[in-house]
């Protein structure tokens, strides 16, 4: 049994306060909340776990294994430093952290102690995304062209970061992760309308080049009057639409593509032949992701896995991050990735 806490009951954390503590192997020991409030009605829920106003209750308690941190960016590295200080593994919502530097930080801090850190992008675990993979990985698109993505909806603004830090890890991670590779170039155009003042973007539209050819335009907003979720996936011998909204069809693969007639004497013989199949749509388990992230965070603190989303893909995802915002600043100007 693994004894765990959890630090932060805002936005995201009761949902993983609810995994962990319906997970049969962890036993969860307390929460900690700085908003009284929050505290008191997240705990209601959970009578027999303690709850503390100040965090460092949880750190410096020697029966704690592990700790679970969903608080705003600005605090994941000095968070996840006091949790690796105190000698537990680390469970750290995305963006791992606020910059690379700090990333690298907290992996050199569990390296040198053996403790192991996760980082959330929860999409990593989703049944959908992992059908992707397969698809991906037996061939069944072909070789994949390009990728368009829109992640929109109306708010919810933050106040810390901008849109890219707030909503393009959930799809850096996952491309990175379908396509066993980081991008070789980053470029983004960005627009601040609703927070001028802060210079917070609520609009950007990023692009990523990857090794293997694929290019990917990752569209991200707070300013849209519809909630979309939505990511196309063309390849040479099919293509795929992933609906992450849709209830109950999330995938629909499409037999179509574009065939060059292998054969023609001279130009006014090439033709193109479009081909448009059959749709499919294949079962996806209905299985809560952030049950499976759950679950594989235990398996990793026991050696039973190797970390899906482990504090070096949190590192590698967060530097395609810098390199969008850098990007921005610069008019959209491409930004290479050092190697």
């Amino acid at each position: 049994m693994i004894r765990m806490g959890v630090i932060g009951c805002g936005y995201w954390g009761p949902n993983l306060i609810r995994n962990f503590h319906n997970n049969p192997d962890v036993e969860l020991v307390a929460i900690a909340d700085v908003d009284a409030g929050r505290l008191e009605q997240v705990g209601r829920l959970y009578p027999t776990v303690a709850r503390h106003s100040d965090h460092r209750d949880i750190v410096k308690d020697t029966s704690i294994d592990a700790i679970v941190v969903s608080t705003p960016v600005s605090t994941h590295f000095p968070l996840g430093m006091e949790v690796l200080e105190s000698g537990k593994h680390l469970f750290v919502e995305k963006p791992m952290a606020a910059s690379a530097d700090e990333c690298r930080r907290l992996n050199d801090a569990a390296d040198r102690a053996g403790l192991v850190v996760m980082v959330g992008h929860t999409f990593l675990f989703s049944p959908a995304v992992r059908k992707i993979s397969e698809y991906i990985d037996a061939g069944t698109l072909g070789d994949v062209y390009y990728v368009s993505i829109t992640r929109v909806n109306l708010g919810i603004f933050q106040h810390d970061v901008n849109v890219v830090w707030d909503l393009a890890p959930h799809d850096v991670a996952m491309l990175n992760h379908l396509f066993g590779a980081t991008p070789k170039v980053v470029s983004a155009n960005g627009r601040c309308y609703v927070q001028r003042d802060k210079g917070i973007e609520d609009v950007a539209f990023v692009t990523l080049e990857y090794p293997g050819g694929q290019i990917a335009n990752v569209h991200v907003s707070w300013l849209d009057p519809n909630k979309i979720r939505k990511m196309t996936f063309v390849g040479s011998k099919q293509m795929l639409v992933y609906d992450d909204v849709d209830p109950t069809e999330k995938i629909r693969v499409y037999d179509k593509g574009v065939e060059i007639q292998p054969h023609y004497d001279n130009f006014g013989e090439f033709q193109l032949r479009l081909r448009s199949g059959d749709i499919f749509v294949p079962r996806v388990d209905s299985v809560e992701p952030l049950k499976i992230e759950a679950q594989h965070f235990v398996d990793v603190i026991r050696g039973e896995a190797e970390a899906v989303s482990s504090g070096h893909h949190g590192l590698e995802v967060v530097e395609v991050l810098e390199r969008a915002c850098m990007s921005i600043r610069q008019d959209g100007q491409p930004m290479e990735m050092s190697r």
